[in-house]
């Protein structure tokens, strides 16, 4: 879901999720409650009671203490899958690094280098679908491959060493990036293994702010899990601030808990 939907979105966003449903061969529904709404439980229990998917996948402000309660009293199964923090860097107050030696920003990356670096960045990551015993932590890491090749459409910055070895330019990490409502988004962002915890990511930040002030953006906005507390430090160094908090519930069709397939009709 988008900065939008968590973030701005007036009402209650629902909607089917096609890619989900076709990864995972089960019928998924995505909605949502921004920080902004005013929307009510009811409005949310409504929206839930039109639903007639395996599962929804349910995102609203953490703030909103009593409504998990509610949730449980479904027809369905509540799992509480993850609590995401969402971030603000206002364009031109980013602590920028200065350039790296050796190393240089680029603005595309192949479909096949996108894919190797996810594999290598988020395999074992710690997301919301790995709480959910329906789904496959292969075909989530695969569902983030997809989501990345998607995102370089809209923009990508990346990492790349300079220095050829026989298999050419070694690419280091990744943020894939696009507007939303006045403010650059990165979606997906990571360093692979042999990368990290050497103080690059912080260039990637650079470049992505450069980005939005060349757009004329006035801010940077992320969201991680709150366990994701590693990333979370570095936003903080490099001038980020968070601004919202929101919990991630998946709701399942009583019976598929049990069986990890959809029950005959």
């Amino acid at each position: 879901m988008s900065w939008h939907d968590v973030a701005l979105a007036p009402g209650v966003v629902a909607a089917p999720s096609p890619c989900e449903s076709s990864r995972f061969g089960i019928k998924v529904d995505r909605v949502s409650v921004s920080a902004a709404s005013a929307a009510t439980l009811d409005d949310v229990l409504d929206t839930l009671h039109a639903s007639t998917a395996d599962v929804v996948i349910l995102r609203y402000p953490a703030d909103r203490m009593r409504w998990f309660a509610a949730l449980t009293e479904l027809d369905r199964t509540a799992i509480i899958a993850d609590n995401l923090v969402g971030w603000r860097l206002v364009t031109g107050k980013g602590r920028r690094p200065p350039p790296p030696r050796g190393l240089e920003i680029v603005d595309s990356v192949t479909a096949a280098a996108m894919d190797a670096m996810v594999a290598d960045a988020f395999r074992g990551y710690s997301n919301h679908y790995l709480a959910n015993p329906l789904f496959d932590s292969e075909l989530a890491l695969a569902g983030y491959q997809e989501w990345a090749r998607r995102e370089i459409r809209s923009g990508v910055v990346a990492l790349r060493n300079t220095g050829y070895n026989e298999d050419g330019p070694t690419m280091l990490g990744f943020l894939t990036y696009g507007d939303a409502s006045g403010v650059a988004e990165f979606a997906l962002g990571g360093m692979v293994s042999g990368a990290q915890g050497a103080g690059l990511y912080a260039h990637l930040l650079g470049g992505m702010e450069g980005r939005a002030e060349a757009r004329g953006l006035g801010g940077v906005v992320c969201t991680t899990q709150s366990s994701n507390v590693r990333v979370q430090r570095r936003w903080a160094d490099y001038g980020f601030e968070p601004v919202l908090s929101v919990f991630t519930v998946h709701l399942l069709r009583r019976g598929l808990l049990g069986t990890g397939k959809e029950e005959d009709e």
